[in-house]
């Protein structure tokens, strides 16, 4: 009898270990499938356009592709002279990206650094979005295929934003191991964590604030504090600073960026269009999977008990946070919208497994008496329903909105500008102006473009406008009033203010009063042209202006005479 029982055991067991290892396949197939998915939409997104999605991209790839040449050279970091009346002047200057330049590097190596810019950005939004994917896997939350088709489908910024050359995606991946260590009380791992975000991004506050919060919630739900996640997080994060080759001037540059940036009123000069908040209708209907994400989860936490909601809590608090700092500003849309859907995840979970466990766990002899009044077909057909049709169903209905998101930021990724608009002009810089002069550039946006044609120039304004105005306000406006057309005479102010011969310009209307300003003086002359762009040099002395339309003479009629 021994014996026979030792072998039905044996049997028991073999055929757990086998639904457990046919359950693990299962698993990985969907996870590859998953990941599958979400790469082929970034990559199709990616080549609607041969431009790099916004212009800083042509930047950071540039960039990235100086440090590996000055790393070849024996220098670490190189200097960056390319903005020298801004606060990243050479001595000044602080590369807060630096550890995401270095993950840029290999795809600098492309013969065309446009592309190699372009698979990074497919690649790196692929991975932020598959490490939210595979949190859902790795706590086994429940539908996988539902959560996989919402964080694609929840938000057309989202894709747009994680389409770009930018250290957004990087820093999504940062948060979620984040997450993932503070669930799993690994706190220790934290410190590497935040240092290696510090010199990553400029936003690995959110570590910080993710770790403040789940101290808050562990203490609400656990009466426990969890103070070494937070003194883990600021350690790794003060060293980060230290440990820096730009240390103290990155202390420096990110209390600048702080009150340029998070203040309540306007922006003291014209900023990018992603420090201003979107239209809230707009916000609302191309992110409504992700509202109503968060509606779902607010009505899923408040059925929760105590001892269950650390993980729904947390992500309660750090998507509402996200949630208000993208009301502020769009150019955090990036990161509410997946947590918002790992929110609706987390939350729903517990009362999934409520559910199974409440009907589970009724004693034998009460399931035995219900038997006879539940129809076991009726049951499988429920649990059919259940368990696949109603997922399935889910899945199609959040199809619609996916495919919409997808074509639309199709569409608007294939609007995007013209990679090779200022090839032209600055090549004629390249061929004709000796090296190291200081370009006059009409648009601090374009320096992105204008630094990725021509790194061997310096430029008067470039990536954020807030650089030169923290440098010298009153360059700064004088700079606006120029480029605005409202300096009548131009030309010599450029020459002796901004220390430029040479000034680049685009054929935008915005600029046509500058130009007929700096024209008519007589002080300038254009050297170059095409539909894109205009370059022009100020004159050594003044000649004689054009003849405006109104002094052009009148052409002879048929009735005059003609010499």
């Amino acid at each position: 009898m021994h014996d026979v029982g030792t072998t039905e055991n044996k049997g028991t067991s073999g055929e757990i270990e086998e639904r457990a290892k046919e359950d693990w396949r299962t698993r990985l197939i969907q996870f590859i499938a998953g990941a599958i998915a979400i790469a082929f939409t970034f990559f199709y997104l990616q080549f609607r356009t041969q431009a790099i999605l916004d212009v800083d991209g042509y930047y950071h790839i540039k960039w990235s592709r100086l440090i590996w040449e000055g790393l070849r050279q024996g220098h670490f970091p190189p200097p960056f002279p390319y903005l020298p009346l801004t606060t990243l002047n050479p001595q000044s200057y602080v590369d807060h990206h630096l550890l995401f330049h270095i993950l840029l590097i290999p795809f600098t190596l492309f013969g065309d650094m446009r592309i190699g810019a372009k698979i990074a950005a497919a690649l790196f939004g692929s991975l932020a979005v598959i490490s939210c994917y595979w949190l859902i896997f790795r706590y086994r939350i429940k539908y996988p295929l539902v959560w996989l088709v919402a964080l694609l489908a929840c938000s057309a910024p989202f894709l747009y934003r994680l389409s770009m050359t930018r250290a957004q995606s990087v820093s999504i991946i940062f948060m979620v191991v984040g997450i993932y260590l503070l669930f799993e009380r690994r706190y220790r791992w934290l410190a590497p964590l935040a240092f290696l975000y510090v010199w990553t991004y400029s936003l690995f506050v959110t570590l910080i604030a993710a770790a403040a919060i789940w101290v808050a919630v562990v203490w609400w739900s656990e009466r426990r504090f969890e103070w070494r996640a937070f003194l883990w997080t600021i350690i790794g994060t003060v060293v980060g600073f230290v440990l820096n080759p730009y240390f103290p001037k990155n202390i420096s540059l990110f209390i600048e960026h702080l009150l340029m940036k998070l203040t309540a009123k306007d922006f003291a000069t014209s900023v990018g269009a992603e420090w201003y908040p979107y239209e809230s209708w707009y916000l609302f209907y191309s992110s409504l999977v992700a509202f109503t994400a968060m509606v779902v989860g607010y009505v899923a936490t408040g059925r929760s008990e105590r001892s269950q909601a650390a993980r729904p809590a947390f992500f309660l608090l750090f998507s509402t946070l996200l949630l208000i700092i993208t009301a502020r500003s769009r150019r955090f849309v990036e990161y509410w919208p997946p947590f918002a859907i790992l929110f609706a995840a987390f939350a729903l979970q517990p009362l999934f497994e409520r559910a199974r466990h409440a009907f589970g766990s009724l004693p034998a002899d009460v399931l035995a008496d219900l038997q006879p009044l539940l129809d076991q077909q009726a049951g499988d057909k429920k649990r059919r329903f259940r368990e696949e049709i109603a997922p399935g169903l889910l899945c199609v209905l959040l199809l619609i909105p996916l495919g919409f998101n997808v074509y639309g930021t199709a569409q608007t990724i294939a609007e995007d500008e013209n990679p090779f608009a200022y090839r032209g002009g600055m090549e004629w810089i390249k061929q004709h102006v000796p090296p190291g002069e200081i370009i006059f550039n009409t648009d601090w946006d374009d320096f992105p473009k204008l630094f990725f044609y021509d790194s061997i120039h310096r430029y008067v304004s470039g990536l954020d406008p807030t650089y030169l105005l923290d440098k010298d306000p009153e360059l700064s406006r004088l700079y606006e009033n120029i480029t605005l057309g409202r300096e009548p005479n131009p030309a010599p102010l450029i020459r002796e203010r901004f220390g430029a011969r040479y000034i680049f310009t685009d054929n935008q209307e915005v600029h046509d009063a500058f130009y007929d300003n700096i024209i008519n003086s007589g002080w300038a002359e254009e050297v170059y042209s095409d539909d894109n762009c205009t370059v022009l040099r100020i004159l050594d002395e003044r000649r004689e202006p054009p003849p405006t339309e109104d002094e052009q003479p009148d052409e002879p009629t048929d009735d005059e005479p003609q010499n």
